[in-house]
């Protein structure tokens, strides 16, 4: 049985589940569904079928597949799934979780809602997380919890053999001598990796993890739960350092062997104060007075009932606890002191377990004469006449309630500041050290962010110090708003604060964080009600760019945020000079394109022609972005478009440059030409803006274009996560009669399955594959399979990057209907377009007329 922390008996269970359930289809590879495990960390996935959960597979199930066959792991989940899948409702209390997780001996289980549809999964892991210090004080030792019996493997045994003395030993983990004489460990979660990447006939001593992780085995129990939960492992190494010089591993820790160290110490605790009662009521019998004296004597409160549950006995300390006399609840049942905070299965539980091993023990919320609640350490006993039946239950408990509001006072004063409740500086060292090494693992960045309030003293002084930390408290608010779950916001003292961001991937994210948090802080504040606005300065440093230890990181960031207040105040800057000059560029450069978009100076639109491969005809055309700015020169669409989507620039873009084309075909349709479609490039945050298409039915009605003669392109990316919200939105686009070409095909994703319920009319195919012709077999495979598909869905085909004329010679062995590329015409502008194309007959170019003449 799982001994539950108090605070945590009565949570419904979907405060401690994974909301973001991964899952996926019947058919779905195997390798597939353990990558989706790996990437997103899970260790488990729901398999869906027509909206209902019919299986789970789970990293424990890794263990049976056969990693001698590669094929096998291309087998449908189906097949190999654990079916039916046991749920829960949304409301089942974490204290019948954890009984039903010791009972039915699982791992996982799918938590529902009211409508029987997933919500979300919870795990063991879940609940040992939820755990209070008392079951790691009680411990005390690692040695007490650890699994003293670990399998240990030679790193030269294959990942089959070892995933197979893993199932049959029944080992979640196993512990690599590698050849250099190192230990690694190899997991569960790492199996599902090697499902989803099978790295071969690889000896087991490469591909286990390491440094390994190891703790002394006379450590603290308390500092192993520090460790795991750190670190975010699921196993420590136990080793014995008796021996300085030749330190052994004696065993492995995780959260299971401590709730089994625990049971088996309240086993032990139980079985001691059985032994102890034995030893009192023998004694009881010779001096029965004495006995008496002993228990009204006793701190603990004791209770003892009949067979049927009432309350025959009472002692001094049950009626100093609960306010009862005993003549007020004698011949009552201890639901007297019922707390309303258990529920029937509780105490079902509670009663099966007391009739079942002849005793409970646990954390119970209970409720004084007064009405006040408090929380109660119980143990209760069965006693047994000598016929062996129960005829009564003796209770004993102590009053815990200060014990656990005084380890949370001592914790929050310890670690966090008065004011805002935000980490102090302590603990913000402590989760930077641990970032460091995280990152120094992973090979990722971290930043540091050094916030100062520029001209704080003045709200104090004017305003008063209580305005002051109402002040304080407001923007503390808005900064732990803006960031993300992972990232910690620490308040040093006074008006200084420290924002930990970890995991990111580039420098330019944070460049963006602290641009948020200028603006946010930047917003007006209403104190005592007066409005007004105060700013900030940043300082911002990098690991591993400035410094690799907290300290360096700490003070590079002062330093920045000092240079951001001498150069201006309300700004932010980077330790490193390079990344601050390259930003400044950035900013200026952003700052540039607004004034672009705004006035429409230097934005401009080219045109590529798109002409059919045989004929040579003009089909349509692609409308291409250009930004000529006097201080940057010509400035590249790879540089200007990526710029727009990070500032929030790239929906009035988007919206200018269809303007653009729209105004374009109404000149060239009032000159008496007859234009082609042009093909606009959507963006992700203009395709799922929800005024999209009335945003188009209005351009066609203001400049009077024939239906149709707007196409637009997007790539498959864009679709992925709203695949169902995606097919309404190009269902009316192909209303309004404009073609939808999904671009770039044949890279990232291309995921097959759902391409023919999409309402697209186009295939581009991306130029990659073209500049391959010839050179790569692959690439040719590749497009045969495509230009067939695309054939079979009757769907146009386009071939991007055509450059020379061998390549457009080889496509005519393909399913391919239009050529775009260098080879049959560059971008170009409106003008040219109009002399080239629309002023000729049959669409083609002068230049291509003149060669067939010679």
């Amino acid at each position: 049985m799982i001994h539950l922390d108090p605070s945590t008996l009565n949570l419904p269970v979907e405060r401690l589940m994974h909301i973001a359930l991964l899952n996926c289809s019947p058919d779905t590879p195997l390798h597939e569904a353990a990558e989706r495990m790996a990437r997103r960390q899970c260790s488990s996935i729901l398999v869906m079928q027509r909206g209902v959960a019919v299986g789970i597979w789970t990293e424990h199930d890794s263990l049976r597949l056969d990693f001698n066959d590669p094929g096998s792991l291309n087998i449908p989940i189906g097949k190999v799934m654990s079916s039916p899948v046991i749920s829960l409702p949304l409301h089942t209390p974490v204290a019948e979780v954890a009984r039903r997780f010791d009972e039915e001996q699982r791992r996982h289980f799918l938590v529902v809602d009211d409508e029987g549809q997933p919500q979300g999964i919870v795990s063991q892991t879940d609940i040992a997380l939820k755990q209070g210090l008392e079951l790691y004080l009680s411990l005390r030792k690692v040695h007490e919890a650890i699994n003293s019996q670990p399998l240990m493997l030679q790193g030269t045994l294959s990942l089959g053999q070892a995933a197979a003395l893993m199932l049959e030993q029944g080992q979640d983990a196993a512990v690599v001598a590698c050849d250099d004489g190192e230990f690694g460990i190899i997991t569960e979660r790492d199996l599902v990796r090697f499902a989803a990447r099978h790295p071969g006939n690889i000896p087991l001593g490469t591909l286990a993890s390491r440094p390994l992780l190891t703790i002394d085995s006379q450590d603290t129990l308390l500092r192993a739960r520090d460790m795991l939960i750190d670190n975010h492992l699921r196993h420590l190494a136990v080793q014995d350092n008796s021996c300085r010089q030749n330190p052994q591993i004696v065993g492995l820790l995780g959260f299971s062997h401590i709730l089994e160290g625990a049971d088996r110490r309240y086993q032990l605790e139980l079985q001691q104060a059985l032994t102890q009662r034995d030893q009192a009521l023998s004694r009881s019998r010779l001096n029965l007075q004495l006995a008496e004296r002993v228990i009204d004597a006793s701190l603990e409160g004791v209770m003892i009932t009949n067979a049927k549950g009432q309350i025959e006995f009472v002692n001094p300390a049950f009626t100093h606890t609960t306010g009862y006399l005993l003549e007020e609840v004698m011949g009552k049942t201890p639901a007297v002191l019922s707390s309303g905070r258990h529920d029937t299965d509780f105490y079902n539980g509670m009663w099966h377990t007391l009739q079942q091993k002849g005793y409970w023990r646990g954390e119970i919320w209970n409720r004084r004469k007064s009405g006040q609640l408090y929380l109660e350490l119980l143990t209760i006993t069965a006693i047994s006449d000598a016929e062996g039946n129960n005829s009564h239950y003796a209770a004993l408990f102590s009053d815990i309630t200060h014990i656990r509001e005084n380890e949370d006072q001592i914790r929050k004063l310890a670690y966090y500041d008065a004011l805002t409740k935000l980490p102090n500086r302590r603990l913000l060292e402590d989760r930077l050290e641990l970032a460091i090494r995280h990152a120094h693992r992973h090979q990722q960045r971290l930043a540091v962010l050094f916030i100062d309030l520029d001209h704080f003293k003045q709200v104090n002084d004017t305003l008063g110090h209580a305005a002051g930390d109402e002040l304080l408290l407001d923007v503390s608010r808005r900064m732990t708003a803006l960031l993300r779950e992972d990232d910690t916001l620490a308040r040093l003292g006074g008006d200084e604060f420290i924002a930990l961001l970890p995991n990111l991937s580039k420098p330019d994210e944070v460049t963006r964080i602290a641009r948020r948090l200028l603006d946010a802080i930047g917003e007006p504040f209403q104190i005592k009600g007066q409005s007004f606005r105060i700013s900030c300065s940043l300082g911002v440093s990098l690991y591993p760019d400035d410094a690799a230890d907290v300290e360096q990181l700490l003070h590079h960031a002062d330093a920045a945020m000092y240079r951001a207040k001498q150069e201006g105040r309300n700004s932010f800057r980077l330790y490193s000079t390079r990344l601050d000059v390259r930003e400044h560029r950035w900013l200026a450069m952003e700052t540039a394109l607004r004034d672009s978009i705004d006035s429409g100076e230097g934005l401009g639109l080219h045109y590529q022609p798109l002409v059919e491969r045989d004929s040579g005809r003009l089909y349509s055309m692609e409308a291409l972005a250009r930004w000529h700015h006097p201080e940057f020169g010509q400035v590249s669409p790879a540089d200007f478009i990526p710029l727009a989507e990070r500032s929030g620039l790239i929906l009035p873009l988007s919206r200018y440059l269809m303007h653009r084309v729209a105004a374009q075909l109404r000149t060239w349709l009032d000159a008496g030409l007859t234009p082609v479609p042009v093909a606009v490039n959507l963006s992700a945050q203009q395709f799922w803006q929800q005024d999209l298409i009335e945003q188009i039915r209005a351009l066609y009605d203001d400049y009077r274009l024939p239906a149709g003669l707007i196409s637009f392109e997007l790539t498959e990316s864009m679709l992925l996560d709203k695949q169902q919200q995606a097919v309404q939105v190009l269902q009316e686009l192909r209303q309004l009669g404009c073609r939808v070409a999904m671009d770039d095909f044949g890279t990232g994703y291309s995921s097959l399955s759902y391409l023919h319920q999409l309402p697209i009319t186009t295939l581009k195919i991306d130029k990659s594959f073209i500049q391959q012709l010839g050179e790569n077999q692959g690439s040719n495979t590749i497009l045969a399979a495509i230009t067939g598909m695309a054939q079979g869905l009757k769907l146009t085909v386009v071939a991007e990057g055509v450059e020379r004329q061998d390549q457009l010679i080889t496509l005519r062995q393909y399913h391919v209907n239009l050529i775009q590329g260098y080879l049959t015409g560059r971008p170009m502008p409106a003008e040219h377009v109009a002399r080239q194309y629309l002023m000729n007959d049959n669409g083609r170019p002068e230049e291509g007329k003149r060669e067939r003449k010679e």
